[in-house]
């Protein structure tokens, strides 16, 4: 009974665990680990918590933790963030226009390289949430991730 008992709290810990997301908010940073591990990033472009179905039904999903950790670099750019510095924001608005965001939230995904202090960015696709489930928002990223591969 006790090995059963210690077994299921193991089991609950390791799935409360399993779902802390590793959002990165330095594109810098990103960029480093996306070219390291040769995944592309999910930059989400957000504003003042704008993303809570999109949190609840995609992001804070089982299916979905497993499905980033394997496929990409997580990037949270929230554009209403008043702790930014200025030329981060400014820098974090110019992407967004760069790839064309016009409504919040959306996810772009994209690959980046620094060279001489300059960035390019090569944007493989954007997915917005359509409350169409997890299942389908991740056969849509893999599209998007795979069709330029």
């Amino acid at each position: 009974m006790r090995r059963t008992l210690l077994f299921l709290l193991l089991l609950v810990f390791s799935n409360i665990n399993g779902q802390i997301l590793e959002w990165k908010t330095s594109l810098t940073d990103a960029i480093e680990i996306s070219n390291k591990t040769r995944k592309p990033m999910l930059i989400l472009f957000t504003a003042n918590n704008m993303d809570g179905d999109l949190q609840a039904e995609v992001f804070k999903t089982y299916d979905f933790n497993d499905w980033y950790k394997k496929n990409v670099v997580l990037v949270r750019l929230d554009l209403s963030d008043s702790s930014l510095l200025p030329e981060v924001k400014d820098s974090n608005l110019k992407i967004k226009n760069a790839f064309g965001v016009q409504d919040l939230p959306v996810v772009c995904y994209a690959k980046a390289n620094i060279r001489n202090n300059r960035t390019t960015f090569q944007l493989l696709g954007k997915v917005a949430y359509d409350r169409s489930g997890v299942k389908n928002w991740i056969r849509k990223s893999n599209d998007a991730i795979n069709e330029v591969e």
